[in-house]
């Protein structure tokens, strides 16, 4: 089975990427939809993060992710560790656990899509890694114009993840996300359609596999 990485920084277009490979009948395992399956209420990792956090919960006992951003997405580096610290370990053995079963029922291609795949599970995890790709500052537009933060909290969205040019030379391959999400799904079915054609014998770089996160990071 062919394990694909697939990440981006935030609003470059990873889920338009995701479900276009979801469409083309790839199992998807999304690492967003697993961050919050694994605090959703009654889970042990929501109550270590209320334990660490204090009351950051809506009143219907659920998640207050806006709140808990607003606390970890500034200059607290200590407590951004924490968050992930909590989640990030939660969500990664979920996802193995998907990605056993996949490749138990004879699956050829599975796709992980995660936000941190570089900073966290690690690129020499996959065979092949997918980068999605769009400039800051239209990923600031698409968080204050789609997703209602206003500009100084998508800066800092931004702005706390690792820098473009970490992500890209982790990268195998490199898509455009700047553009349409038409534009970008036919990205994907030019990729899928020569991957059936070809395999990975097309990789374009060599020396991902050896890719590792440094000190000057």
């Amino acid at each position: 089975m062919i394990r694909v990485g697939l990440t981006g920084g935030i609003a470059a277009g990873k889920s338009v990427a995701s479900q276009a490979f979801a469409e083309r009948g790839v199992e998807v395992i999304d690492y967003d939809i697993l961050s919050r399956e694994v605090v959703a209420p009654g889970t042990p990792g929501l109550q270590e993060i209320v334990d660490t956090f204090g009351d950051v919960l809506h009143e219907d006992g659920t998640l207050n992710r806006s709140l808990v951003a607003k606390r970890v997405f500034g200059d607290d580096d200590q407590a951004r560790e924490q968050l992930e610290n909590i989640i990030h370990p939660r969500v990664i053995s979920e996802g193995q656990r998907i990605d056993f079963e996949a490749e138990s029922r004879g699956d050829k291609l599975v796709v992980h899509a995660i936000p941190l795949l570089v900073e966290v599970a690690g690129p020499e995890a996959f065979d092949t890694v997918i980068v999605v790709d769009a400039s800051p500052e239209v990923r600031v537009a698409r968080l204050v114009d789609g997703r209602g933060m206003d500009e100084e909290e998508a800066w800092g969205r931004i702005t706390a993840q690792i820098d473009d040019e970490v992500r890209l030379a982790a990268a195998d391959f490199v898509f455009d996300g700047s553009r349409t999400p038409e534009d970008l799904a036919a990205q994907v079915n030019q990729w899928m359609d020569t991957v059936l054609t070809k395999g990975l014998n097309f990789r374009t770089n060599d020396e991902r596999t050896s890719f590792l996160i440094g000190e000057d990071i």
